[in-house]
């Protein structure tokens, strides 16, 4: 038996219980959205003999899918308005680089087109994505 004064106590332990049930939602949750963060256009690359090159997280990918649909990262545009997209984006920056992939079926001179409005946009660095023989 517990005299009154040991009642009155507070208790000196701290209970994790609730911190690591929190801290095991929190992990189910990240593992079940991660793979979701791969965000991007579904495009069927050329492939190339060169040795792959990371792409920074913070680059702009500007996409090409088959029917010449144009997305810059994950956001739908036409070519029309793909040089005024540009600029606003790459306004005030010092470096402007951005890396392009296509569809290999797309054509070549709607390719060459894209990378003319790229130009005039006033990006000067452009990196083109293939995919790997292996």
């Amino acid at each position: 038996m517990k005299s009154t004064e040991e009642e009155n106590q507070p208790l000196s332990e701290i209970n994790v219980t609730p911190f690591v049930d929190v801290m095991l939602v929190l992990l189910i949750i990240f593992m079940v959205t991660a793979p979701l963060l791969q965000y991007g256009v579904e495009v069927d690359l050329p492939e190339s003999s060169r040795e792959p090159m990371e792409i920074p997280k913070e680059q702009v990918v500007l996409s090409i899918a088959k029917d010449r649909t144009i997305y810059v990262d994950r956001y739908k545009t036409s070519l029309a308005e793909l040089g005024q997209k540009l600029e606003a984006i790459y306004k005030g920056k010092q470096r402007r680089e951005i890396f392009l992939q296509a569809d290999k079926s797309v054509p070549y001179g709607f390719v060459v087109q894209t990378m003319a409005v790229i130009r005039a946009a006033g990006i000067d660095q452009m990196g083109l994505i293939t995919e790997s023989p292996d």
